[in-house]
C-alpha cells in the first residue's frame, strides 16, 4: 500500500492505481510511505523518483555505510522498529530517502503504530512539517516516543516479576523463561534506541542540515541518551533478578538435598540393628527371649527388643540433628 500526503493541509490518499501512481505530481507531495508495498508500485516509484529501494535484507545489514549514507542530492537511512508481541518481539527495517527537494520516502513491511501517529504530529506542527527533512523528524520523534513506552512497560512488566519472585516460595522455570524472554527484548529495544542515535548523530554532522534543525536533533540525541541509560538500569535488573531466581532455586535445591540427607542418616542406626540381626547365625541369644504370660501366651521378647532398639536410636539421631539445628 502507497500513502501519499501532499503539501497543502497534509491531505493524505491512499489505494492508488498504477495509472494514478505514474501520474502523481511530486512537486504537491511532502511524503510518500510505502507499507508492505506490491512490486508493481515499488518498481513504479523508483522510475518516478529515479532511485533505487533497498531489498529487506540490504536494509537489516548492520554496516554503518548501510544504516546513513548521503549522495550529491540525497539522504539514504536504515533504522530497525521494535514491534511489541507481548511475551515476544519483532523487528521490522524501515528505509527512508530524504532528497534535497522532492519528498520523504518510507518504506517498510508492516503498519507501524510510530508512523501511524506522524499525520496527527504533523497538522499539529505544520512549519516545522514543511519539507522531506521536517517530516522525517518527525518520523524520528514518533519512535523515539514509542521506544519511550516500550522501555516503560518493560519496566512495569520486570516490577511485576521481581514481586513475584521475592514473593514465591516455589521458583519454577517459567519464571527463569520469563525472565530471558524479557533480556530478548530489553536487548533488542536498547539496540533499536542506539541505532535512532546513532542516525540522528550522523544526520547532525552533516552539511545538509540547516541551522534552525540542529537544536531540534540534539533534543531528540538526548532523549535518546536518557532512553538507553534507562535501558542500562532495566537490563541490569533483570540480571539481578536472574540472579536471585538462581539462587533461590540453589536453596530450594539444597533444601531437598538436606531433608534427604538426614533421613538416610536417621534411619541408618535402624538399618544397621536389622542387619545385624538379619545374619542368621545359629548362636543368637535374642531368638530365644520370650515372655510367657499367665494365661500361657509366649510373646517373643527378643522381636519386641530389636524394634524398641530401632525406634530409641531413630528418636537419638533425630534429636541430635535438632540440637545441632540441622533441622
Amino acid at each position: 500500500m502507497v500513502n501519499i500526503y501532499y503539501k497543502e493541509d497534509f491531505k493524505s490518499e491512499n489505494d492508488l492505481s498504477s495509472d494514478q501512481l505514474a501520474n502523481l505530481d511530486l512537486s504537491d507531495i511532502l511524503w510518500i510511505d510505502l507499507s508492505d508495498s506490491s512490486a508493481e508500485e515499488r518498481s513504479i516509484l523508483e522510475n518516478m523518483l529515479k532511485t533505487k529501494f533497498l531489498t529487506r535484507q540490504q536494509a537489516e545489514e548492520i554496516e554503518t555505510t548501510s544504516k546513513y549514507s548521503e549522495s550529491k542530492n540525497e539522504v539514504f537511512i536504515n533504522t530497525n522498529y521494535y514491534i511489541d508481541k507481548g511475551k515476544t518481539y519483532e523487528t521490522d527495517p524501515v528505509s527512508f530517502i530524504i532528497p534535497d527537494g522532492g519528498p520523504l520516502v518510507s518504506y517498510h513491511q508492516h503498519n507501524l503504530k510510530g508512523i501511524d501517529e506522524v499525520p496527527r504530529r504533523m497538522k499539529l506542527r505544520p512549519l516545522e512539517n514543511s519539507n522531506a527533512l521536517g517530516v522525517f523528524l518527525t518520523v524520528f520523534e514518533s519512535f523515539i516516543d514509542y521506544d519511550a513506552d516500550m522501555e516503560e512497560l518493560l519496566t512495569r512488566e520486570i516490577t511485576r516479576l521481581s514481586k513475584v519472585i521475592t514473593s514465591s516460595t516455589n521458583i519454577d522455570k517459567a519464571i527463569l523463561h520469563r525472565i530471558n524472554e524479557l533480556q530478548e527484548k530489553s536487548t533488542a529495544l536498547r539496540e533499536d534506541v542506539y541505532d535512532v542515535e546513532r542516525i540522528l548523530n550522523n544526520l547532525n554532522r552533516s552539511k545538509k542540515i540547516a541551522q534552525e534543525e540542529v537544536g531540534r536533533i540534539a533534543l531528540m540525541i538526548r532523549d535518546t541518551e536518557s532512553l538507553i541509560n534507562h535501558g542500562d538500569i532495566s537490563f541490569s535488573r533483570l540480571d539481578y533478578l536472574q540472579d536471585t531466581a538462581m539462587g533461590l532455586i540453589n536453596i530450594q535445591q539444597n533444601e531437598i538435598v538436606k531433608i534427604l540427607s538426614v533421613a538416610a542418616v536417621i534411619f541408618m542406626p535402624p538399618t544397621l540393628i536389622a542387619s545385624i540381626y538379619g545374619m542368621n547365625f545359629k548362636v543368637m541369644p535374642e531368638l530365644d527371649w520370650v515372655w510367657t504370660l499367665h494365661n500361657g501366651w509366649v510373646i517373643p521378647a527378643g522381636y519386641i527388643f530389636a524394634i524398641f532398639m530401632m525406634v530409641v536410636v531413630t528418636f537419638l539421631t533425630y534429636w541430635f540433628f535438632k540440637f545441632k539445628k540441622w533441622l
